[in-house]
């Protein structure tokens, strides 16, 4: 079986695109669950690639409600070693209108509500978030974006609320002042899963809107996102074609390796069904 060159977590627009060969559907169990949705898994420009609807077909699932750890771990258990996440945000500065994409390489975490680690009861472990993207797939990332004619701003901090609500106004601006550039609710929770798991991670971020701190626009809507988001999918898509002849070679970085000697448990205490089940992300760590 050809090697995945990489995977897309994102909305089904992203995989509906012209020159994409669907080669099958395929469901993965996990120690989780199921994740969102089944993986489709397509060839573009000769090369083999991994999607997975974060929301799943129909945007059934809302943000809170993601099985993340499930949708990490089958995007491992398939071969996967690069995911690129491709989401809708809202901009907090002015320089970042609606439409523009931002490739952001820092985070603030503030949901409350999920499971953002792998390391539960039976298993301590600790990896380091310093620099919570993989920096050779985003500056690759950038690159295609930049090709394909994006209005691109590379570099900058998302920070991801819990949702489903939409930020106040008071807290909206409580982040500008912060000095965070984007806002959503999924992808900081993805990158923690993802940096645990040894795999590169990296964000296209598509900016729909101006939240709400900025007055004189109209507050954020459903509507407004959505009606953005869709002039704004066939841009993504030209970049992830444009990504794809890109990532085919192996990379130097070391996410692979960020939880090599993260275990801290005694490993004559660890369950024996928790080592089996988590062997493909912590098999040199145990």
């Amino acid at each position: 079986m050809s090697e995945i060159a990489f995977g897309v977590i994102g909305g089904s627009g992203l995989y509906q695109m012209k020159d994409l060969k669907i080669i099958e559907s395929r469901a993965v169990e996990t120690p989780f669950g199921s994740p969102s949705d089944e993986v489709m898994i397509g060839e573009l420009e000769g090369v083999r690639l991994a999607f997975l609807p974060r929301h799943g077909r129909g945007h059934r699932i809302p943000p809170s409600e993601i099985n993340f750890r499930a949708n990490i771990f089958a995007l491992k258990k398939i071969g996967v070693r690069r995911i690129v996440s491709v989401s809708a945000v809202g901009s907090m500065k002015e320089e970042y209108p609606p439409g523009h994409f931002v490739v952001p390489d820092q985070c603030i975490d503030r949901t409350h509500k999920r499971i953002s680690t792998f390391y539960t009861i039976g298993m301590v472990g600790h990896v380091s978030l310093a620099d919570p993207v993989c920096p050779e797939v985003s500056k690759t990332l950038a690159g295609a974006a930049r090709d394909a004619g994006a209005d691109l701003h590379e570099g900058g901090t998302y920070i991801c609320i819990e949702g489903p609500q939409f930020s106040s106004r008071a807290e909206s601006n409580v982040y500008r002042s912060w000095g965070v550039d984007v806002i959503g609710m999924t992808n900081v929770t993805e990158a923690k899963l993802a940096r645990e798991a040894g795999l590169c991670y990296a964000t296209l971020a598509l900016v729909t809107d101006y939240d709400c701190w900025k007055v004189e626009e109209e507050a954020v809507t459903l509507e407004a996102v959505l009606e953005t988001m869709h002039k704004n999918v066939e841009m993504a898509q030209k970049v992830i074609r444009m990504l794809a002849g890109r990532l085919k070679r192996k990379g130097t970085c070391r996410c692979a390796s960020a939880a090599c000697q993260a275990v801290v448990t005694d490993r004559a205490l660890i369950p024996e069904k928790l080592k089996q089940d988590l062997s493909i992300l912590f098999e040199e760590s145990m």
